[in-house]
C-alpha cells in the first residue's frame, strides 16, 4: 500500500511550497486562493537505510521501496462546507486520503496576504476544523434521513445504525470529535473529522529559533495531543530551498535550527505512527521490496500484498528479523545460526521481518 496524505488548510497558507519540498515538484505557489484547482499529487520513495542495507547483503537486480503519495489539495476557506470557493470538490478529495496533513500558517510576510486579513494559526485551524465538522454533520443528517425511511422494512440492523448515526451527530454537534468511534459507522461512511491528522505549522526563520512568537501554539499542541495528534514546526520556504541542495549540506542547515532531519522525514514518520504501519521486506529472486502494511497484519494477508496468489495459497512463512539478517551478512548464515523462524496463518508480521512465503500455486 502506498501512504496517502493530503495536504489541507486555508488559502495562502503555504500548502504548494510544502509540497514542492516534499516532492521537489514545481507547481504554481502564487498569492492567489485558488491557484491549485486539480490536486497536484507527487510520489516520493521513503527513505529507508535498513533496505539499502538488506540489498547491500542480497544484492538483487532491484530494489524497490515503498512509496508515500503527497496530495496538495486547494485552499479551503470559510463556508467552505456550503459550497464556498471550491469547498464541495475539496472536501471530497480530502475523503480520499489516509491521513492529512493540516498546514497552518504562523510566518509573516506582508507580500503574501492571509484571507482572513491577519495572522493567527489558531484561528485559521478551527476555522478548518469547522468546515469539516459542518460538511461531517450534513453527511449525518443525509444518511439519518436515508437510514429513518429503511426502518418500516423491520430489519433490526436499520435501527442499530441509526442509533450510531445519531450518537455521532450529537458528539460532532457538541464539538467532540475526539469521541467518535468510526469502527462502529457503516463501512461506507467516512467523516472527514475521523481522518488521523499531522498539525503542521508553517513559520519563519525567526519563529523555528523562537516558537514563543507563535500565537496560540500551547493552545494548538494541547488540541493535538487530546485527540493523539502530532505538531510539527518547520518552514516551507526554507525546507523548499534546502530540498535543492546536496543531502550533506542540507543537514548543516538543519543542524542550525537544532533539527536532525527534513520535514519530510519527520511527516512521514509521524504518518507512520499515526496510521499505525509496519515495514516488512521481500528478497526472493530478482527483486528485493519493501512493503507498508497495519500493524497487526497476519502473514497470510502480507503473502497478498506481494500477489494474491500467494495469500490464497500461504503455506508458511520464513521470518528473519532485518538487524539480525544484516549482522549475519546472509540467509544462509542467518538460518545456521538460528535467526530464522518459520512461522504459520496467525502470524503478525513485525515492523523489520524480512520474509520469504511459501504457498501453493
Amino acid at each position: 500500500m502506498a501512504m496517502e496524505i493530503g495536504i489541507v488548510g486555508l488559502a495562502n497558507v503555504g500548502k504548494s511550497t510544502l509540497f514542492n519540498a516534499l516532492t521537489q515538484a514545481e507547481v504554481p505557489a502564487l498569492n492567489y486562493p485558488f491557484c491549485t484547482i486539480e490536486p497536484n499529487v507527487g510520489v516520493v520513495m521513503i527513505p529507508d537505510q535498513r533496505l539499502m542495507a538488506v540489498a547491500e547483503i542480497v544484492r538483487p537486480e532491484k530494489v524497490t521501496g515503498s512509496v508515500i503519495k503527497f496530495v496538495d489539495i486547494a485552499g479551503l476557506v470559510r463556508g467552505a462546507s456550503k459550497g464556498e470557493g471550491l469547498g464541495n470538490q475539496f472536501l471530497a478529495q480530502i475523503r480520499e486520503v489516509d491521513a492529512v496533513v493540516h498546514l497552518i500558517r504562523a510566518f509573516r510576510d506582508p507580500n503574501v496576504s492571509s484571507v482572513e486579513g491577519d495572522v493567527d494559526p489558531l484561528r485559521d485551524l478551527e476555522i478548518v476544523e469547522t468546515e469539516l465538522a459542518l460538511a461531517d454533520l450534513q453527511t449525518l443528517e443525509n444518511r439519518m434521513d436515508k437510514t429513518s425511511r429503511l426502518l418500516k422494512t423491520g430489519d433490526k440492523k436499520y435501527r442499530e445504525q441509526l442509533t450510531v448515526l445519531e450518537e455521532a451527530y450529537d458528539l460532532l454537534n457538541n464539538g467532540r470529535p475526539e469521541a467518535l468511534k468510526p469502527e462502529k459507522f457503516p463501512p461506507d461512511l467516512r467523516l472527514l473529522s475521523t481522518k488521523p491528522v499531522v498539525y503542521v505549522i508553517n513559520v519563519d526563520e525567526d519563529q523555528m529559533f523562537d516558537p514563543s512568537q507563535i500565537k496560540g501554539l500551547d493552545t494548538i499542541k494541547a488540541k493535538a495531543a487530546a485527540r493523539g495528534f502530532e505538531v510539527i514546526l518547520l518552514c516551507a520556504s526554507v525546507e523548499a530551498e534546502l530540498a535543492k541542495l546536496d543531502p550533506e549540506e542540507a543537514r548543516e542547515y538543519y543542524q542550525e535550527f537544532g533539527l536532525e532531519e527534513a520535514g519530510l522525514y519527520r511527516i512521514i514518520k509521524a504518518g507512520y505512527r499515526l496510521l499505525d504501519l509496519v515495514t516488512f521486506y521481500t528478497i526472493k529472486g530478482v527483486e528485493t521490496r519493501s512493503w507498508l502494511v497495519p500493524r497487526g497484519t497476519l502473514a497470510p494477508q502480507a503473502a497478498g500484498k506481494v500477489h494474491s496468489d500467494m495469500e490464497r495459497g500461504f503455506i508458511k512463512a520464513e521470518v528473519v528479523a532485518a538487524d539480525k539478517l544484516i549482522a549475519c551478512g546472509s540467509f544462509a548464515k542467518a538460518k545456521e545460526q538460528g535467526a530464522v523462524r518459520l512461522e504459520g496463518k496467525e502470524y503478525a508480521v513485525q515492523d523489520g521481518d524480512v520474509v520469504l512465503f511459501h504457498f501453493n500455486v
